[in-house]
């Protein structure tokens, strides 16, 4: 018998249904095509001569349709002649070295198998500026050596700060290319400054360093493609705020104010920077707490390919033995390090399977689930807002909810002979 049998009596799962929350759908029929159609339209590649070289810089982000869109932009670049390579454009991440940065980039299909060009990864830096503050700058040392610099990027709200730049083009260039040296001073003076910083330092590579344009990606709330900009780099400063709140229009949020509980399926890298994006679960570790407001939250799991980096972990409440396992210090303190954030590779309350973990979530509320139903959230990850789960209690608001539907009315959550969840009978 578990030491958590005793501890746990009389606390029961709730039923669960299943919701479809309609969320703007509009997206590009063929983002590739699109991508060729605006790189072509820019008028931008009579710059480069034959036998130049271009470097193509790529993040850590799982952004939908990327490795179609970075063979677009190969394409296209074919003709002009150039010598064409791609670079890791990711900071601190992968562990903070060449060899992880590859693999996050091969786990998204950006390989030189794939796209015919080489991937050349190095953590060297070299100076390129200072800022107007006074901060070196530096830029990952193939970027740097290149006759063209593009970097592709998804523009859209930050987990940890907020400002006319957030996460975008000027952030690929300023964190990205700058590798984790380049990074760690970006981020010297904390949150607070992130953006001005990035704008800064995003500033002084365009100026000292031959960025001939910037893709930047818009997605919906259904993690789809919504819009391809080709920004000459003289321009970027200029048209990617704009972007940034048309980015935000687009956000998928959760509708419910307040709740009990959310349940996460996974969190990762890829998912977002902080593992489960802030600007759907309301908690921050830089920002601190907002609509919606859960008492805990529960994580089940980490993505595969996050390579064991648990980057969100701190914002959870609890999780498992499972992602315990998966966790990967070497993959995780690095990034933590570099942002000067070490709240966020915090480690949960542990449950041996999922069941506990929930049972441990119910226990810790303030109102005990004996004198109220309690109103639970179950999400796949923070990209997944189109369908997913709630407990009964929550479905009298649910279904005043304007888009929302309920899709499958409440069953019990079926668990295997180890208290896991059996997600093939899953709702």
């Amino acid at each position: 018998m578990s030491v958590y049998t005793e501890i746990f009596r009389g606390l029961e799962i709730p039923r669960f249904a299943r919701v479809t929350y309609a969320l703007p759908s509009a997206h590009l029929a063929d983002p590739a095509e699109e991508t060729r159609r605006n790189i072509e339209k820019s008028g931008l590649l009579s710059r480069i001569h034959p036998g130049e070289s271009v470097c193509i810089g790529v993040g850590s982000r799982e952004i939908g349709n990327l490795q179609s869109i970075v063979r677009a932009l190969v394409e296209s670049l074919r003709p002009t002649g150039a010598e064409i390579f791609i670079v890791p454009a990711m900071g601190s991440h992968g562990g903070a070295t060449p060899e992880g940065q590859r693999e996050i980039l091969a786990g998204y299909g950006i390989t030189q198998e794939a796209l015919g060009v080489p991937i050349r990864a190095t953590m060297e830096t070299v100076l390129v500026g200072r800022t107007p503050s006074g901060l070196d700058v530096r830029m990952d040392a193939y970027a740097a050596g290149a006759d063209h610099i593009i970097p592709v990027g998804r523009i859209k709200a930050h987990t940890d700060f907020r400002g006319p730049v957030e996460s975008g083009l000027m952030k690929m260039l300023a964190i990205g290319l700058g590798k984790q040296y380049g990074a760690s001073i970006c981020h010297k003076m904390g949150f607070p400054n992130m953006s001005k910083n990035v704008m800064e330092f995003g500033q002084v590579m365009i100026q000292n360093r031959p960025v001939l344009f910037g893709l930047g990606i818009l997605e919906n709330a259904h993690h789809q493609t919504a819009k391809i900009a080709v920004i000459p780099a003289e321009r970027i400063a200029e048209e990617e705020p704009p972007l940034l709140l048309e980015a935000k229009a687009l956000m998928a949020r959760l509708p419910f104010q307040k709740a009990d509980v959310l349940l996460m399926d996974e969190i990762g890298k890829n998912i977002s920077g902080a593992g489960m994006d802030p600007n759907v679960t309301g908690r921050s570790t830089m920002l601190g707490r907002s609509a919606p407001d859960f008492d805990q939250i529960v994580v089940f799991d980490l993505t595969d390919v996050s390579h064991g980096n648990g980057t969100g972990l701190g914002n959870a409440d609890i999780s498992t033995k499972r992602v315990f396992e998966k966790f990967r210090f070497e993959m995780t303190y690095p990034n933590c390090f570099t942002c000067k954030d070490g709240l966020g590779v915090k480690l949960p309350i542990i449950m041996p399977s999922d069941a506990q973990a929930i049972l441990a979530a119910l226990k810790l509320l303030p109102v005990p689930p004996a004198e109220r139903a309690p109103r639970i959230v179950w999400l796949k990850n923070t990209l997944c807002l189109e369908s997913f789960l709630i407990s009964e209690a929550l479905l009298p608001e649910a279904e005043a909810i304007p888009g929302m539907t309920v899709s499958a009315p409440p069953q019990p959550v079926p668990l295997d002979e180890n208290g896991n969840i059996d997600r093939a009978r899953l709702l």
